[in-house]
């Protein structure tokens, strides 16, 4: 179990519905860091773009791009997580797929499929939650739209950080930028929002903004709209326990259980 917990978030552009391409520009912008992490965090459909292709995009949990994580996780012994197009069971789903540094994997599968784009008709909902530990942190993933449901989020399981992963149109940059620190705020744990940049195939622009947040809302880290970058904070799991005795602020939340 370690205190500090070093996480990078890489914004960049993704290439509509090219695995290979995507795979190989998120490869060297890990490599280009500087930074030694234990957790990066990739966008939302990081490989493709956010299609609704999905007989197209989809691979299986064996495919290539999950092989390509566990490479980079294996090589480098981080962990890295991102959501990708699966394929399981004649059903598709946006899954979320955090690599550990051995190679294992966990998963989330997005539970708020986004109607507005028709997401609901093409990728199946998930209906679990998950708390995924790593290096003795507990780690609460969601993707994009669960980010407007707060109760899915709550932080009934004691969770340390909550990663979201997007691809949030720039036309609603002030949601995802307000609802990041809303959640980090009401559920005292670290929040990371990672998105991409630049136009996607169906013509739709992405700021980005991607952010590190506190359990108390102060911004840790952020990118400028529009632009490639990555997002780093180490952060400190003493010091937002010592917050959360002191405040005792999740003492009083409600409690209900998800019919």
């Amino acid at each position: 179990m370690q205190n500090q917990l070093v996480i990078i978030g890489i914004q960049a552009d993704i290439k509509w519905e090219d695995p290979k391409q995507n795979c190989l520009n998120f490869q060297k912008q890990i490599k280009a860091t500087k930074t030694k992490p234990d957790v990066v965090v990739l966008p939302e459909m990081f490989a493709t773009g956010f299609s609704m292709d999905a007989k197209k995009i989809a691979e299986s949990i064996q495919g290539t791009t999950i092989s390509w994580m566990k490479s980079i996780a294996v090589e480098n012994n981080f962990a890295i997580c991102g959501s990708i197009a699966i394929k399981e069971n004649e059903q598709y789903y946006n899954r979320f797929v955090f690599v550990y540094p051995s190679g294992k994997i966990d998963f989330y599968d997005k539970r708020h499929t986004f109607t507005l784009a028709g997401e609901d008709k093409i990728y199946t909902s998930g209906n679990t939650q998950k708390v995924i530990t790593f290096r003795g942190w507990k780690i609460y993933p969601q993707i994009c739209y669960d980010l407007r449901f707060p109760a899915w989020s709550r932080n009934t399981k004691n969770y340390d950080l909550l990663i979201y992963v997007a691809n949030w149109p720039n036309k609603r940059n002030l949601a995802w930028q307000a609802l990041l620190k809303a959640r980090a705020i009401e559920n005292m744990a670290y929040t990371i929002g990672v998105n991409r940049v630049g136009i996607d195939g169906n013509d739709l622009t992405y700021s980005g903004d991607s952010m590190i947040v506190d359990y108390l809302g102060k911004t840790l880290a952020n990118l400028k709209a529009g632009e490639d970058g990555i997002i780093e904070a180490s952060l400190e799991k003493d010091s937002q326990n010592l917050v959360r005795k002191k405040l005792g602020f999740l003492n009083d939340r409600d409690h209900f259980n998800f019919l």
